[in-house]
């Protein structure tokens, strides 16, 4: 990078290169080289914060040291003065008197010949003015009712922001003062609340600032006693999960949705990791690794942040002896499968009362979920046994 940034200095004649920080540890050692060789140039070489509210610097607990419980970290920020809204965009900038030398991005030839991306084009519209529309269209539609909606995957009750934020193609700051400028609009109407989603603003930060403190936890759990968890090492079984087949609907529907668009929706991360980590007892750094290879709002800190708070392992993390049950998840946060039937067509004409655990429904629906060419497979294993392992593998560590 520093070659090619030079060789762009040289082009261009310019005296100056401006970013935004990012705060991956290999990223900040990155900038932190290339920021001391630029200067020694008399170039000039500043960074600034724009992907997140608080720096992880700058929020520390009484005894100076980093949080690793969300709510008092929720609570601290909100007490700190936040960034002034950002400025209106210049009406002019100047161009430079010579244009570097380019090739035209079709020449590049990034996309494969086979569309295995379509799911991923029909979903998102990357950019400043996709990032801007799918806010205007949440603050317009979604914010008043978000914490009813949240946790439906048959709803469109999501803001859908992840990866605009952090391909920085909106701020974390834009966001929070454009709910705020619309809530304030909204007195007349009783009852509209922003503090849920901008709370899953501030887990975000949160996340950044976990990574940034205990760089270590790319790897490893932050809580050291959960280094010796006797995963297995079972590479069908991870199969089946990473393609969607493991005979729990609301399972295999997201991680189809995550295959298809890149995305997944918050409530179903949670049981799919839950599932994977305590039903099939893979280490969660393999569904981290299959997440930053599938997600497009991939995100080091996010993805660790889940990852090790599903297996019970990390900062504020769900107590590994919570075991999501998928059959009861999907009836409480898709009561009539519509998400799943979106999803997993195999399970399409089956209905509602059975669809969360269509080989337990009618000697009909039995017989549809088993049509040849068209079968659903069987749950690759029993709730109430996953559950007694994962208990008794979790009580290996107690001891």
């Amino acid at each position: 990078m520093q070659a090619a940034i030079e060789r762009l200095l040289h082009e261009t004649q310019a005296g100056a290169v401006f970013w935004n920080r990012r705060y991956e540890p290999s990223v900040i050692e990155r900038d932190h080289k290339l920021k001391e060789a630029l200067r020694k140039t008399e170039c000039v070489a500043e960074s600034f914060n724009s992907s997140l509210l608080f720096e992880p610097w700058t929020v520390q607990n009484q005894s100076g040291k980093p949080y690793r419980v969300f709510t008092p970290f929720w609570n601290h920020c909100l007490r700190q003065p936040l960034t002034p809204p950002p400025r209106t965009e210049p009406q002019k900038l100047p161009a430079p008197e010579r244009w570097p030398q380019s090739e035209p991005l079709e020449t590049l030839r990034l996309e494969p010949s086979v569309d295995w991306a379509g799911g991923l084009k029909e979903t998102w519209q990357p950019g400043e003015l996709g990032a801007s529309q799918r806010l205007a269209g949440f603050l317009g539609d979604g914010l008043s009712d978000y914490n009813g909606e949240r946790d439906r995957p048959d709803h469109s009750g999501t803001a859908m922001l992840s990866p605009h934020l952090h391909f920085g193609e909106i701020s974390p700051t834009q966001v929070w003062h454009a709910v705020q400028q619309v809530e304030a609009n909204k007195q007349s109407r009783p009852g509209a609340t922003a503090q849920p989603f901008l709370r899953q603003l501030v887990w975000r930060e949160f996340a950044h600032h976990l990574l940034y403190h205990f760089p270590e936890t790319q790897t490893k759990p932050l809580r050291p006693e959960y280094a010796g968890f006797p995963f297995r090492t079972a590479p069908r079984d991870y199969k089946a999960w990473c393609r969607g087949q493991t005979g729990y609907p609301l399972v295999d529907a997201g991680m189809r949705q995550l295959w298809h668009c890149g995305w997944m929706h918050n409530r179903v991360r949670m049981v799919v990791a839950s599932f994977l980590v305590k039903h099939l007892l893979i280490g969660w750094d393999e569904g981290a690794a299959w997440f930053w290879d599938t997600l497009v709002d991939a995100d080091l800190a996010n993805n660790t942040l889940g990852w090790q708070w599903a297996a019970g392992c990390g900062a504020d993390a769900a107590p590994y002896f919570r075991i999501f049950n998928p059959v009861s998840q999907g009836t409480k946060f898709d009561p009539k499968g519509d998400y799943v039937r979106r999803w997993v067509p195999e399970l399409a004409n089956v209905p509602s009362s059975s669809i969360h655990q269509p080989r337990d429904g009618s000697k009909a629906t039995q017989q549809r979920v088993s049509q040849k060419g068209k079968a659903y497979p069987p749950a690759i294993v029993p709730h109430m046994a996953a559950r007694q392992r994962a208990l008794d593998a979790w009580a290996t560590i107690r001891r």
